[in-house]
């Protein structure tokens, strides 16, 4: 975790002065992150949904029903049938 990407793009997210929370279903006790789990409330108060790591066990379809908006870096949102969510694909 020391040199994930994720690290650096948080960081820079909180120097812009975004409110930051994770969901990783391998770490759950992140220093100074707030771990969030992917309830459909905390999806749909979520400015935005950002995919940065591809975890085979993450329900992608409930991101794309209750997200409004997700950034995916991975391309996981292809195969999610009929996404509620505006998906960017970076």
């Amino acid at each position: 975790m020391r040199e994930s990407p994720a690290l650096k793009i948080i960081e820079l997210l909180k120097f812009k002065g975004a409110n930051i929370s994770y969901h990783d279903p391998y770490i759950k006790n992140a220093k100074k992150i707030e771990y969030a789990d992917l309830s459909k409330e905390n999806l749909a108060k979520a400015d935005a949904v950002l995919i940065i790591t591809d975890h085979s066990n993450v329900d992608y379809e409930k991101v794309g029903k209750y997200a409004k908006l997700v950034i995916d870096t991975r391309n996981v949102m292809a195969s999610v049938k009929n996404p509620k969510a505006h998906i960017l694909r970076a």
